[in-house]
């Protein structure tokens, strides 16, 4: 075998002589494919794929291209573009000149043009791995997820340790829940740049969801190769705080700040789990650093939310209340959020189950799975509390926060809508586009089955020993319908705590993504709980018998009663583990990870009275719904 790689080493080495490039490049490739990790065949390809980007049109020199490269990087487009015009009409079978030109159009956010130019620079010179490579980055920026992924394999292709390749198109991946072929794309990348820092953090960043050793390792690979990373530090203390320690957090967010002081997101990051005192010096830098002129919205949104906590510590309600309303003015605002976009959706997922008989069950498993208990409610009404419990079982696995179910049920519901096409629902509410003619489609054994099927293969991942484990998702109780449809072997646990205690807490949590966006508004939370309650009203009417509603107050104050009621319903034998939650070691990703670490607390359904001249708009508004 040693012997034919030589040969066909020799043999690529003298195609390239003769000028047959093509030929040459396939040699090497046959090499790679039997053996990945050949160095020779690497390093020749790389040449041949630096070759292929050099100036070969007579008459079109270093210095031109040079000229071009300098304004691109000193920020000067325009200048740039009306260069590489006249040497197109010169040299316009010069692939690096296209290349350039996309490059130019992407910066000013003109992806039409930027792709065109990439692909002609492709149509120029097939194997061109740097045009693929850029052409790709545009496809996933204006959410063209399949193409770009097929860019980044072409790249890949030609050049296999194309570090950025690899690990772009493991983004993409892991942006589309397909988390074990991110995993391969980053574990490619470390494999042929064991120092390439990015990649471990990327790959850390998948394994915080469920194997926080081998998180920590990465995080900590990425530091000790890039010791001053602030983003490795940052993520570092979030893996630490999942995991319950406290000082090692603080000590990876504050290392982070020491390094990148102005780092927005990792002051509010410390700022949930510091104590302020009178004079801290970081709320002085806060305040400062929120008076920059030209602060991006995502840091302005992270200050405030920073600073009402700092405010809250140090017992200035005043300030309290003016950072965190700001702080949510700006963050619905950051996110485009609109609650009647929501509510048509939530209308139209009713509409599906309307006239529904309810026949549970209804899906048909064909070999043995773990079964799911789905834990439900409006976030921060202790759903944390009731998973950290539940898991504190010994036959049970603790999950966490998985979105495996809503992203299932958006495929396939963009599916029967529109065809399999470009994965781009992740960017849209797909349930706004439901009409009465769809119905049918999607209330089909056919649509459960692959709801089943892409739930399990998602779980996959986690490696779930146990034959119970739980999902904690809040918002699925948006999906109760779907659940029961595919999963009737599945429990169900609804969370229900006081309205006005629940939605104080939710405006007081920085919440990040769009399907949360209804937090940052007292109309729209008020609207959003209020449909929340219609909803779970209607699911119960549906599927009687079929959810299991617990009271968090009554949890608080009858704990060992409610907790055997609780595990009851599972389906479980009694375990006194369940009320020594708090000892449970599992790695808990929410913001209540330090809280159900401690014993069961009374009152916290009480403390927005502290504060309710402030709440009168929210209170008015739910109150008179009753």
């Amino acid at each position: 075998m040693k012997f034919n790689t030589q040969t066909l080493l020799l043999k690529a080495k003298k195609l390239v002589k003769k000028g047959e490039i093509k030929e040459a490049r396939q040699t090497y490739l046959s090499i790679l494919e039997a053996f990945p990790k050949n160095v020779q065949a690497h390093n020749s390809l790389k040449e041949l794929d630096k070759k292929a980007t050099k100036v070969n049109h007579k008459n079109l020199s270093r210095a031109q291209l040079d000229s071009v490269i300098n304004l691109i990087n000193s920020g000067q487009i325009k200048q740039a573009i009306g260069s590489i015009n006249p040497l197109m009409q010169k040299y316009p079978n010069a692939p690096i000149l296209y290349n350039l030109s996309g490059i130019c159009f992407n910066s000013i956010s003109n992806f039409e043009d930027a792709i065109k130019m990439f692909l002609e620079a492709t149509k120029l010179n097939s194997n061109y791995s740097e045009a693929f490579y850029n052409l790709g980055s545009v496809q996933k920026k204006i959410g063209r997820f399949q193409d770009a992924i097929a860019s980044y394999k072409r790249a890949i292709q030609i050049t296999p340790n194309y570090l950025d390749a690899h690990n772009n198109l493991g983004n993409i991946y892991k942006d589309l829940g397909l988390f074990n072929e991110a995993i391969e794309s980053y574990e490619w990348a470390i494999s042929y740049g064991p120092n390439y820092a990015i990649a471990h953090i990327n790959l850390a960043s998948i394994y915080s969801s469920y194997d926080l050793e081998k998180a920590l390792q990465h995080y900590q690979k990425a530091i000790s190769i890039e010791p001053n990373f602030p983003e490795a530090h940052y993520s570092l203390g979030t893996v630490y705080s999942s995991l319950g320690q406290k000082d090692e957090s603080m000590k990876s967010y504050e290392k982070a700040l020491k390094i990148k002081p102005d780092y927005a997101e990792a002051h509010n990051a410390l700022s949930t789990i510091k104590k302020y005192i009178k004079n801290d010096p970081q709320i002085k830098y806060m305040k400062t650093l929120l008076k920059r002129p030209n602060l991006i919205l995502p840091d302005k949104v992270s200050l405030n939310f920073a600073l009402a906590k700092a405010s809250e510590d140090l017992g200035n309600h005043k300030d309290f209340f003016k950072f965190l309303n700001e702080g949510n003015r700006l963050n619905k605002e950051k996110l485009n959020y609109s609650i009647e976009s929501d509510l048509e959706g939530i209308s139209n997922i009713r509409n599906i189950f309307i006239n529904s008989k309810a026949n549970v069950p209804r899906s048909n498993l064909k070999k043995r799975r773990p079964r799911p208990i789905f834990i439900v409610g409006m976030p921060r009404s202790g759903t944390s509390l009731v998973e950290q419990i539940i898991s504190s079982h010994e036959e049970v696995y603790g999950a966490g926060e998985l979105d495996f179910l809503s992203r299932g049920i958006i495929k396939e519901i963009q599916t029967e809508l529109y065809g399999a096409g470009e994965l781009d629902f992740l960017s849209k509410n797909i349930f706004k586009e439901i009409k009465t003619a769809h119905i049918k489609k999607i209330d089909s054994k056919a649509f459960y089955q692959k709801i089943i099927d892409n739930y399990f293969d998602s779980l996959s991942s986690l490696n779930i020993s146990e034959d119970i484990f739980t999902d904690k998702m809040p918002l699925n109780f948006r999906f109760v319908g779907f659940i029961l449809s595919a999963f009737p072997e599945a429990k169900i646990v609804h969370l229900k705590r006081d309205p006005i205690a629940t939605c104080w807490s939710i405006y007081k949590h920085h919440f990040t993504s769009n399907g949360n966006g209804y937090a940052s508004n007292f109309d729209d939370l008020a609207s959003y709980f209020l449909m929340y309650k219609d909803l779970m009203d209607f699911w119960h009417k549906t599927f009687p018998s079929y959810i299991y509603d617990i009271s968090y107050e009554d949890l608080t104050l009858n704990q060992e009663k409610e907790t055997r009621k609780l595990i009851d319903y599972c389906g479980l034998s009694w375990d006194d583990r369940c009320l020594d939650f708090h000892n449970n070691t599992r790695a808990v990703h929410t913001s209540s990870g330090f809280q159900v670490r401690e014993k069961m607390y009374q009152g916290s359904s009480e403390a927005w009275k502290n504060y309710e001249q402030y709440l009168e708009p929210l209170i008015s508004k739910i109150s008179d719904s009753n």
